[in-house]
C-alpha cells in the first residue's frame, strides 16, 4: 500500500451510489482506475451489514495494493483489518474524544482520519493526531445536501497551514478539479463524479492523470 504521502486520488463505495451494483465490483473498478484510498461509507446500514460488506471489498483492496478506509465504524474497521477509520467531528470530538490515541487499539494498525469544516475544527483535528484530515465540502454536494460549502477559502488555509496529509472533498469533479488544485490541494476525494460516471474505471484515471 502507498504511503498517505503518495495518496493522491481517495475514492468511494457509498452504497447511496451503488444503483444495483456490488460492492466488490465496484472496488475492483475504482482499484483498476488508479484509486489510492477507497473509503466504504454505508450511512444508513446496520453494523452487521457494513462489516459484510467491508469483507467482500478487501480481499480486493488487498490485492490492488489500495488501503480500505471504513466511514464511522471503528470497531469493524479494527475487526475486519482495515487500514484506516474515518470519523466526523460528531464522531469524534462530540463524543467526548481528544486525542486519537484514546481510541485507537494498541494491537490494531487501524490509522484514524478525521472530517473538517472550518479552520479552528482543523486546528483541534491536527492537536488529536489523526493519520489525515479532510476539508471540506469545497462546494455544494448531493452526499451531504445540508452541509454549507466552504469555499476555496478553506482549500487556500489548509495549504498554508496543513503539514500532515489533507484531502479535499465535496462537489469536485473534472470541470471544478483545476480550481481545487489551484488552491493548493494536492489530494482529493471524490464521490458521486466517479460513482455516477459510465465507466468507473476510466473516469477514475481521468482524475488520476489531472493529480499526478
Amino acid at each position: 500500500m502507498k504511503s498517505l504521502l503518495d495518496c493522491r486520488l481517495y475514492t468511494f463505495v457509498d452504497t447511496a451510489y451503488l444503483h444495483g451494483r456490488k460492492p466488490e465490483w465496484v472496488a475492483q473498478q475504482l482499484c483498476d482506475g488508479g484509486s489510492d484510498l477507497i473509503q466504504l461509507r454505508a450511512k444508513y446500514s446496520p453494523p452487521a451489514e457494513v462489516r459484510r460488506l467491508a469483507e467482500a471489498i478487501l480481499p480486493v483492496t488487498r490485492r490492488a495494493g489500495v488501503g480500505l478506509v471504513i466511514n464511522d465504524h471503528l470497531a469493524i474497521a479494527m475487526e475486519v483489518g482495515a487500514e484506516f477509520c474515518h470519523l466526523g467531528q460528531e464522531d469524534f470530538f462530540d463524543a467526548g474524544h481528544t486525542q486519537v490515541s484514546e481510541i485507537k487499539n494498541k494491537n490494531s494498525p487501524v490509522e484514524i482520519g478525521l472530517s473538517t469544516h472550518a479552520p479552528a475544527q482543523a486546528e483541534r483535528a491536527l492537536a488529536a493526531g489523526p493519520a489525515y484530515i479532510a476539508i471540506g465540502p469545497v462546494y455544494a454536494t448531493g452526499t451531504k445536501p445540508t452541509a454549507r460549502p466552504v469555499t476555496l477559502d478553506y482549500v487556500r488555509w489548509a495549504a498554508a497551514h496543513v503539514t500532515i496529509p489533507w484531502f479535499a472533498i465535496g462537489g469536485i469533479n473534472l470541470e471544478t478539479l483545476d480550481a481545487v488544485l489551484t488552491a493548493g490541494a494536492r489530494r482529493v476525494c471524490v464521490v458521486s463524479a466517479i460513482l455516477n460516471a459510465p465507466d468507473i474505471a476510466q473516469a477514475c484515471r481521468q482524475f488520476h492523470k489531472r493529480l499526478t
